[in-house]
């Protein structure tokens, strides 16, 4: 009976160890309203995905993130502007007015490009509130390159890709 009191208290002092060291290790997620507070300056006006999936067919949609994460997949009929080499000529011919709403991974490029489209005189710019992350996290279909439906989604990076909970992460 002693040995067994012995190994069960081992057990529990090694299973207790092991659990401190998991939690030590592992990087704690923040909430997506935290990163977004953290890194926006909140200029721009959000907009929800259930809003943006309500109203889709009455706006322009621009995709702020590079042509590689643009490629693996996007929401459909979204405009390529880029971030890096962002090239505002792809709206030219959609008027200043027209309701814009730009997306990235989650809200943090998009917020920067469309501060950019407000300095050239765009007056109706939204930030989809959690980008094509929080999209799909909500079944909402995306599109490949050559516009067939797809589960790939490009995450951006490990650090990103946490905050992507469904569909395929693509890296490359």
């Amino acid at each position: 009976m002693f040995f067994m009191k012995k190994q069960m208290r081992k057990i529990f002092y090694c299973f207790s160890l092991l659990l401190f060291f998991v939690v030590q290790i592992l990087p704690a997620q923040q909430p997506l309203y935290e990163v977004l507070k953290k890194y926006n300056k909140e200029t721009i006006p959000y907009i929800t995905v259930e809003k943006l999936s309500e109203i889709q067919d009455n706006v322009i949609l621009i995709d702020s993130r590079e042509k590689e994460e643009f490629e693996v997949s996007h929401i459909k009929d979204a405009l390529y502007v880029g971030y890096d080499d962002f090239k505002i000529d792809a709206l030219k011919n959609i008027s200043k007015n027209q309701k814009i709403v730009v997306y990235c991974s989650l809200g943090v490029r998009s917020e920067t490009i469309a501060r950019k489209l407000k300095k050239q005189g765009y007056t109706n710019i939204y930030n989809l509130y959690g980008g094509i992350f929080e999209w799909k996290n909500k079944n909402l279909p995306i599109v490949n390159n050559q516009g067939k439906e797809t589960n790939k989604v490009h995450a951006f990076s490990k650090e990103w890709g946490v905050y992507l909970k469904k569909g395929i992460k693509v890296y490359e």
